[in-house]
Parts: C-alpha cells; structure tokens; sequence
C-alpha cells in the first residue's frame, strides 16, 4: 500500500503520524498514543500510524517498525485494560500491519466511539482523561466538555426531563393559543382539539407530573412555549439570536434576540419570525403545480424549514453562545450549540436521526414544521439542490461543540455558478423547477410588465442560459427552457 491512502484522513485533522521507535529502535508505542485514542474516540475518528512521520512539507517519512507484533500486542493489553481506556470499543480489524516502502508499519484506525459509551476517557481519570481532536491537535476536555457529553449519553431524551422549579405560569399563553391555532388547521380530527390547556400540553409532551404531584413544564415545554426570563433560568446561556446582514451598510440590516421582552423570546415563535424573514432571501417565489396554478413553494423553502428546525432540534441548550441565524449577502448560516450525535456521513444517509430533543422534535411535527427533521441531513443537502442552490455545508467545532450549517445562496447555472441579476434569477429558477417558463408567469413572479420580463428573458436566451420555443413571437405557447 501506499500512505497516500491516508491522505483522506488529514482533512479535519483525523491522521497522526508516530515514528514509534523506541530506546532500541525495534519499536514501541508511544505515551502519547491514548491521548490521540480518547481524541479521536470523541471526536469523528481518525488514525494513528506508527512507523512513519509527516514532514514540514506534507509529505510521510516512512521509518518502519522491526517488531510490529510486539507493538500491536503491547497496545491491545493496554486498550483491553480498564485502568487504561474506558469503553471497550476497538475491534481487532481496527490494528493492522501494512507494508510501505518495503518497511512494516502499524494502522491503527480509530472509530467514532458511540454517543451511549463516551466519553472516552483514559488513565480512569475521566476529568483530567479526556481529549478530543482540533485543528491544533489533541486538546484535554475541560469539566463542562465532559459533563456534556455525559448528558449526551443518557438515553432519554435531553429535553423531555420535568423541570420541577418551572410553573405553569412561565409559559407564554398567547404562543400556545397560536400553536393550537395551526394544530388544529393541521389536524382538524384530533380530539385534542377539545382538551383545555393543560390537557393538551400533557398530549403533546410540554407538561407532566413533577415530583410534587403538580404539572410543570418539561424541557421541551419551557424552550417551546416559555417567556424568555423564566428559560433561562433552567438553560443559563440560552440565547436566540437573527440577524440580517445582507445588503447591510453597517454592522446589520436586521436584528432580533430573544432578550428584549417585546416577544416571548421561546423556540416556537423564533421559528415562525426567522422563517418568514430568511424565505425573502430565497430568488425563487414559487413554483406550478401540474395544472400550471402556482404553488408558493419550492424545494429550497422546504429544505429552509428543515434546516432551521434541525438546528432548534438538536441544539444543546445547556452549552455556550446559543443560537444563530443570519442572512449573508451569499448565504444563509444556521448556528446552534453542540455537536452531531453521529457521524455527519451517517446523518446524511436516509432515515438516520438521532435528535437530541426529541420531544421538541414531536411538537413541531405536530404542525408540520419540519416534519422530516432529524430524519437525514439529505433532505436538507438535497432539498437545497434541488432549488437550484450549490450544496450545503455542514462545519463542526469543539470547545465549546458547535455546528454549523451554511445554505448557498449563489444560483447554480448548468454546472456553473454565474453572476446573475435578481430578475435573471427568478427566471432561471422558474425554468429549472416548472421545466419552462413564458413571459406572463415570468412577469406575475416579478410583480412587473410583461415588456420588462420578455426582455429578461431574451436577455437569458442571447447568454445561452434558455433556450426559446414556439412558432412566432405571437404564438401562445411560445416559452423558454433551460439551455
């Protein structure tokens, strides 16, 4: 083999050179190598070569190990001890010997260590043991990261607790008779429409029985339907934060947090007011359905709605800095605290979730608000594609965890992206969903003359972006596609 193969693994800082040599030159392993272990373990996997180095310039060194055998026993009587690593997780397909260059080298490929057994601690010190790996290398956990990811490990959900020092009076009122307002639009036949307030916010999880034999907000309840003053007092650094900064000649041209006390400042209402502001910076108003009757939604709207309820969804509201959302002259960011409970290939793949609020999660599918959510990044990444925007990208940092989601608001052109006026947008949007667009939908989507939007699209045809069809310029089914 070659250590090229590795080379995927230096993106995100997932490989670890060792030399490995030892006092006698046959080979050992080094101090340094559960450190790497427990990082790795706790952040997206990674992994370790003994036997070779990466120099300045990029490139590997390989130097060998003359006794491999005894390096790979070595370390499973060390990774099998409990004294050494905490969790029992590597497998014997994870430590291989590799010949390179003619010398034998030890690969040892670190996984993901699952929510449920991390952390992964080392030296049965689970405070002063703990690592996880940055762009600078293997960096020990402080207290709050591990208490983190002890909470992460539970298998309940996070947000599904009774807080028994909330009331029933920190609730916003006004926001659950809006709630109950779009449930009962969105499932007329429940017979939950008939509870009072306190029944129904039994049925949908924001209330239950504390130890007091008294109703009180669960988790998912106070950052629902609270009154921002009373969130806080259970999840300290909750925080909500929009901002536009689009077209923006100072800091913002729109702002709005959670703090002020002239809203409720809880998850539901922030959803409702960062939605219907960032949905004004999609270029493409709406779509036809198969009768040519417009349809005032499209797959980036859908994708938008998903990806502002996966953040509030899976957002770790115990961890620092918040929530935030802000409209970018070329994007849209979607920030929350903590990280992804799983691989992001595996969150990617269908039907794979793994929320950390899940009864949150239920509520808004209740009323259909992201009613995908946490069922796969993909319906995001490919919901936003399918709107004619260049693929989403998800980052992921720790210390503090933090994820964020950035949703390109460049159009895609063909296989290119090309500077493109708001009107030329619009129409390029309207031929790629739809399959054609003529002169009068083009004109009832800019909201201007039909004059002004032939020559846009006349415009799209000289470029080469649409192509025109029709008999003449009189004819009724004259119209354009996609060049």
């Amino acid at each position: 083999m070659n250590l090229n193969e590795f080379g995927q693994f230096k993106e995100g800082n997932r490989l670890e050179m060792k030399a490995a040599q030892g006092r006698d030159g046959n080979g050992a392993l080094p101090r340094s190598i559960w450190e790497t272990l427990s990082a790795f373990a706790n952040t997206s996997g990674g992994v370790i070569v003994l036997g070779a180095e990466e120099k300045e310039d990029g490139t590997f060194d390989v130097v060998g190990i003359k006794k491999p055998d005894k390096v790979i026993d070595d370390f499973w009587n060390a990774a099998l001890s409990e004294d050494k690593v905490s969790a029992r997780f590597m497998q014997d397909s994870h430590v291989t010997r590799e010949i390179v260059d003619g010398k034998e080298i030890v690969a040892i490929r670190v996984p993901w260590a699952d929510r449920h057994i991390r952390p992964v601690y080392i030296n049965d010190d689970i405070f002063g043991g703990t690592f996880r790996r940055t762009h600078t290398g293997d960096h020990h956990c402080t207290r709050e990261e591990v208490l983190s990811m002890l909470r992460d490990s539970d298998t309940s959900s996070q947000d599904g607790k009774v807080i028994d020092k909330a009331r029933m009076k920190d609730l916003d009122f006004d926001t659950i008779r809006r709630y109950r307002n779009e449930f009962k639009l969105t499932r007329s036949e429940s017979e939950w429409n008939s509870y009072d307030d306190k029944e129904f916010l039994q049925a949908v999880g924001a209330i239950d029985t504390g130890e007091d034999g008294e109703l009180h907000p669960t988790g998912a309840g106070l950052l629902m339907f609270g009154k921002d003053r009373w969130i806080t007092k259970e999840f300290p650094h909750y925080f909500l934060d929009y901002r536009q900064e689009a077209g923006a000649v100072e800091r913002w041209a729109d702002r709005f947090t959670s703090q002020p006390g002239d809203w409720s400042g809880n998850i539901y209402d922030f959803y409702g007011k960062v939605y219907n502001k960032l949905k004004a910076a999609l270029k493409v108003p709406f779509s036809l359905d198969e009768n040519m009757r417009r349809v005032d939604d499209t797959p980036a709207h859908k994708a938008l709605r998903e990806a502002i309820a996966n953040c509030l969804t899976n957002a770790n509201y115990y961890e620092r800095r918040g929530i935030v959302c802000v409209w970018h002259d070329d994007s849209i960011t979607i920030e929350n605290p903590g990280d992804f409970r799983m691989p992001v290939e595996e969150a990617m793949k269908p039907g794979k979730s793994d929320p950390r609020n899940e009864t949150m999660l239920k509520i808004f599918s209740f009323v259909n608000i992201g009613e995908r959510a946490g069922s796969g990044m993909g319906t995001i990444v490919n919901g936003w594609k399918d709107g004619g925007y260049p693929e989403p990208i998800y980052e992921v940092e720790y210390g503090p965890d933090r994820t964020t989601l950035t949703l390109p608001l460049a159009e895609t052109v063909g296989s290119s992206e090309r500077q493109l006026s708001e009107n030329e947008v619009v129409a390029i949007g309207l031929a790629r969903s739809n399959g054609r667009v003529t002169t009068r939908e083009l004109a009832e989507a800019l909201e201007k003359s039909e004059r002004t939007a032939g020559n846009v699209l006349k415009g799209l045809a000289e470029k080469g972006e649409l192509e025109w069809h029709g008999k003449s310029k009189r004819d009724p089914l004259q119209h354009y596609t996609l060049a």
